[in-house]
């Protein structure tokens, strides 16, 4: 495959809302620079960035994928990701990737939803940010009025770069600002008439633009009153590269109108690795930047694993300098590890394109690797550099997970791992309170595409359900109890017997066992039996099931038998004594309580912070940041369960939340009988 120069290449996210014209725009790509014979189609299901069977199967993108195509002498690849707000991991991770994000945006749908979540994503990032208005040919298609609503709701200011040529089933080409000149697919002519006067706003608006941007250009424009084009185009790829500028663009993807245009400028206007930032490392964990060279230091990052059953896990990867070449080993710095380069590819979907190496500025996929995971940076061994890892949200919704068949368990564990390490925004744990293996992640969808994915590819049915509270078990007062343990049925008995004083400790001190026998009334070789038969109490629960926490038990008097006496006999009078003193002692049941960060449009706030109280909730501020309102909040954990759906439905899926832990607190009297009946019930 040809060798490119850094300043010959071009690396693209697309992002944007479900039904922006993400994937059609790939393929449009691919089919007009002759990359494929056809035109995939997802309704067709035969695309070449939506390969997988679930992706198929429902029409959208579901993971992230890649694609490349040769243009006029250079190399552009393509990163497709999903629209779907719940598949946002995705995208975070796959930013660090490429020096320009591509934001498509629906010329009907307004600001929408999945766009919204993509373009907070770029806030504080170093890239450039591109937006492309699709669907023009669509009725109610209107450029203008797109920019604007991307102005009004977000950081970003689109500066028209192509101004459409009609509009909606009229929509027949555009007009590059820089260039002057009408673009159809039938070629390249004088601009209309009627948009003379538009074009030349436009250009004065982005020379405007690029000159505030540098003080020699910002000199040279107010000389001249006009930057020429080498200065123009030359700025104006500093300028997004640097985010000062945000370069908008126009097309169907369905039509094609426009799509070759946007290339075209894709490798004239937007900056290529060559002409990025500085790239921010870490050298021994300590901030740094880094020139990029093609002959550097090796450093590249693994952005996405994607599980092929067949072929084995392919670890996508962006090499940002240096080369790494089939059979090297290299050092990947977040485990501490050494990993070695076999097969190595650049991927056009699932077709495998052969390669030796993977340069600096190139996007590729290695194969079977041992230890590199995504999120993962790739160094030469011995090197003290890593990338600073992307923030990824915390989960919003949990459930928890098992094999629907008993001999299915064993398999599940492994095939599970694989499914999930395609997303690093999905979690899964076993919780040692309530012995269950939970998964979380950010919705109900992406969860339920972990479980086709275990069906299809592994052939395991796995169940999932609501997990259970991790509630814990303390008491509130204090009580003395004692118990004899005395079994005879011949042969040699059983005996042992304990007084215990049993009292509150203060919450999160955990338990405290206090010998206080004197005079051998117990002999010292049975007091760990004695303290083991309480941890084991605890650790199953006495009114419910739960884990007992924040008590103190004084073994203060007891008897033996020199004979009936034993281990066993202490650790069950140990074991009632504590059970029989903890219901005197005014048991109840503690909830985790978590912190919530709760982001919504000001407009919903009377709904959401309605709901918050009815679900048990308080809020401990707010603070409004644009048009957003961030409210932090407390809620127990049974209402962050079931949160998301519905704080997705007050706001019109604008609204979303991130959590973590905070402390635990009394059930409320009512819910606690409810928990304990429960309890009581399937133990009957």
């Amino acid at each position: 495959m040809k060798e490119y120069d850094l300043k010959k290449l071009r690396n693209l996210l697309f992002m944007g809302s479900s039904g922006a014209g993400k994937t059609t725009l790939a393929e449009q790509i691919f089919y007009l620079t002759h990359t494929t014979t056809r035109l995939g189609k997802i309704d067709e299901g035969n695309t070449v960035m939506d390969f997988d069977a679930e992706e198929i199967s429902k029409g959208m993108s579901l993971n992230l994928s890649l694609g490349f195509v040769n243009h006029k002498d250079h190399k552009i690849n393509i990163i497709d990701t999903p629209g779907n707000p719940e598949f946002i991991g995705e995208v975070i991770a796959a930013i660090p990737a490429v020096e320009n994000a591509v934001v498509v945006a629906n010329a009907t749908g307004g600001f929408e939803v999945g766009m919204e979540l993509a373009v907070e994503q770029l806030d504080h990032k170093r890239v450039g940010k591109v937006i492309v208005v699709n669907r023009m040919d669509n009725e109610h298609a209107d450029f203008l009025k797109t920019l604007d609503s991307i102005r009004e709701n977000s950081s970003l200011n689109p500066t028209p770069i192509h101004i459409p040529i009609g509009k909606e089933g009229a929509f027949e080409g555009v007009v590059d600002i820089i260039r002057q000149k009408a673009l159809r697919p039938s070629g390249e002519s004088d601009i209309p008439a009627d948009m003379q006067s538009a074009v030349e706003e436009a250009r004065m608006n982005l020379m405007e633009a690029v000159a505030e941007t540098d003080e020699e250009l910002l000199n040279a424009f107010l000389e001249n009153m006009e930057l020429n084009d080498a200065q123009l185009i030359g700025g104006l790829k500093k300028a997004v590269a640097n985010g000062d500028i945000c370069p908008a663009f126009v097309c169907s993807a369905h039509t094609g109108v426009g799509v070759l245009a946007f290339l075209d400028a894709v490798t004239q206007y937007l900056p290529s690795p060559e002409d990025a930032n500085p790239l921010q490392v870490l050298e021994n964990n300590n901030p740094k930047e880094m020139v990029v060279k093609a002959d550097g230091e090796l450093l590249g990052y693994v952005f996405k694993l994607y599980a092929d059953p067949n072929m084995g896990d392919y670890a996508y990867l962006r090499i940002f300098s240096g080369t790494l070449k089939t059979g090297t080993e290299f050092y990947i710095p977040e485990k501490d590890a050494k990993d070695k380069a076999g097969n190595m590819y650049y991927m056009l979907g699932k077709t495998r394109n052969d390669t030796q190496e993977i340069r600096a500025g190139e996007i590729g996929a290695l194969v079977k690797l041992k230890y590199a995971k995504a999120l993962n940076s790739v160094t030469s061994v011995g090197s003290k550099l890593s990338l600073p890892l992307p923030e990824l949200p915390t989960p919003t919704y949990w459930q928890m997970i098992r094999a629907a068949q008993q001999s299915d368990e064993e398999k599940i564990g492994q095939s599970l791992q694989r499914v999930i390490a395609e997303d690093p925004t999905i979690r899964y744990e076993l919780n040692p309170e309530t012995h269950e293996n939970v998964i979380s992640g950010m919705g109900e969808q992406q969860l339920q595409l972990v479980l086709k994915k275990l069906k299809n590819r592994y052939k395991v049915d796995a169940i999932m359900k609501d997990p259970r509270i991790p509630y814990k078990e303390t008491i509130m007062g204090s009580a003395e109890s004692q118990y004899r343990h005395k079994k005879q049925s011949g042969g040699r008995g059983q005996y042992g017997e304990v007084y215990f004083r049993i009292k509150p400790t203060e919450r999160g001190e955990g338990f405290q066992f206090i010998n206080a026998i004197v005079g051998g009334v117990i002999p010292s070789n049975f007091i760990p039996a004695i303290e083991k038969g309480l941890v084991e109490t605890m650790e199953k629960g006495i009114i419910a099931g739960y884990q007992v926490v924040d008590v103190s038990v004084e073994v203060y008097y007891g008897s033996y038998h020199d004979v009936d006496s034993s281990e066993m006999a202490f650790k069950i009078a140990s074991s009632m004594a504590l059970k029989e003193g903890f219901k005197k002692c005014k048991p109840i049941l503690l909830e985790p309580i978590h912190d919530l960060v709760i982001i919504v449009p000001s407009e919903y706030m009377g709904d959401v912070m309605g709901d918050i109280s009815t679900r048990r909730g308080r809020i401990m501020g707010m603070e409004q940041r644009g048009k957003k309102q961030y409210l932090n909040a407390q809620m127990p954990v049974a209402e962050i369960y079931q949160y998301f759906p519905a704080l997705k439905s007050f706001t019109q899926g604008r609204g979303r939340f991130t959590q973590k832990f905070s402390h635990y607190e009394k059930v409320p009297d009512e819910i606690a009988a409810k928990v304990i009946a429960a309890w009581q019930d399937s133990e009957a």
